[in-house]
């Protein structure tokens, strides 16, 4: 016993898994590079830094499924046989199959979005054909290396499995952030005194640290998704100011001499660490009261810490490189609100704000709910 015990020890996550980590921290590390891209300097090339980091999350995600795929199709001995699934005549993890389909889709979008740039021009903005079917790639890689990490952890042994919870959290924290980078353009200081500001940061959110926290059984779960998700954001508005950089396309509205990072991380951290609270308190209850619970407390504390900070960061002392309220990219004109440093109230009246607020109850119980389930669900991955 004690010889299998130190074997067991010794053992090491397999490099594949460490691949597909790699994967998807280099697609979100190159898409908000490429944000950043954008804002400081404006015109790009298809081999920019930024789009060779996020078209690298393609090519490991494929290495890391190919090999997995071929090993346990073509290997006589594969130990990956017995909990596979057979798809057009190849075997392999379900995960490794989702991977490979993310690749293709990420691969595809290179070529459509050079295409879109020579036929319509710089598009600066998120959201965009070529952009989205990106997006579907990246998600389709984050969700199978999530499905992978899943089934080795419910498969490790005693002495395996926190490795692989540690390693499963930290892709949860990869899926947290890029939900809420797709989200840039809407949730700035500027929308936060919105009811609707909340309703989009709620869509995913509460579903994604919920699920991940159930599936891993992991007391702290939320929390350490919310911290990878607060440490990479404060590491790119720290760091990402060091490098100088210029616009190369006009109009150009703000002098700019190195990059422009993103604003301060939103204060998720806050109720994710509430939602470890209440998970722990109420596994016993039915799903659907446990998710109004979270859902209501989300909500409630996200308010209650994201408003008074949005009007902090609205005043000239967060204005400096530790809260980065002062950096604007050269294309904001001067009399829009985040260069005024005021709130844009996008409900027209009280009523108006107070149904979306009402809306954005709904929608943080309904992720829950989503979320209860689907970490249930993903207990019981093992293929």
């Amino acid at each position: 016993m004690a010889a299998i015990k130190d074997l067991e020890n010794r053992a090491r996550i397999p490099w594949y898994l460490w691949c597909a980590a790699l994967a998807v921290t280099s697609a979100y590390v190159g898409g908000y590079w490429d944000i950043a891209w954008h804002r400081s300097i404006g015109r790009d090339t298809f081999w920019s830094a930024p789009h060779m980091a996020i078209y690298a999350c393609g090519i490991l995600a494929g290495i890391s499924a190919g090999y997995m795929i071929f090993t346990t199709t073509f290997g006589k001995n594969s130990e990956h046989r017995d909990v596979s699934v057979r798809i057009w005549g190849l075997r392999g993890p379900l995960g490794a199959f989702i991977c490979a389909w993310g690749g293709v889709a990420m691969l595809a979008s290179a070529p459509f979005d050079d295409f879109w740039h020579n036929a319509y021009g710089l598009d600066v903005r998120i959201i965009s054909p070529p952009h989205m079917v990106l997006a579907a790639g990246f998600f389709g890689i984050e969700f199978g290396t999530v499905m992978l990490m899943l089934a080795f952890m419910n498969r490790a042994s005693a002495a395996l499995r926190p490795a692989h919870e540690r390693l499963f959290l930290y892709v949860g924290g990869t899926v947290l952030c890029e939900s809420l980078l797709i989200k840039l353009e809407h949730i700035s200081r500027s929308d936060q005194h919105n009811a609707r500001f909340y309703i989009i940061v709620l869509i995913g959110t509460p579903a994604i640290l919920t699920a991940l926290a159930i599936a891993s059984e992991r007391k702290w779960a939320s929390t350490i998704i919310a911290s990878v998700y607060t440490v990479f954001a404060l590491a790119f508005l720290w760091i990402m100011p060091l490098f100088p950089a210029e616009p190369k396309l006009g109009p150009v509205y703000n002098q700019v001499t190195h990059f422009i990072p993103w604003e301060f991380p939103l204060l998720i951290i806050v109720p994710a660490f509430v939602t470890d609270l209440i998970l722990q308190r109420t596994a016993s209850w039915r799903p659907l009261l446990r998710a109004v619970v979270v859902g209501t407390a989300f909500l409630a504390v996200f308010i209650a810490v994201q408003w008074p900070f949005a009007n902090f960061m609205m005043s000239p002392a967060a204005r400096n490189w530790i809260f980065g309220s002062g950096y604007l990219d050269f294309s904001t004109p001067p009399r829009s609100p985040l260069a005024r440093y005021e709130f844009f109230y996008r409900e027209p009246t009280p009523a108006a704000f107070w149904r979306n607020m009402a809306i954005a109850a709904l929608m943080a119980w309904f992720m829950a709910w989503i979320g209860m389930h689907a970490g249930r669900a993903m207990q019981k991955v093992r293929r």
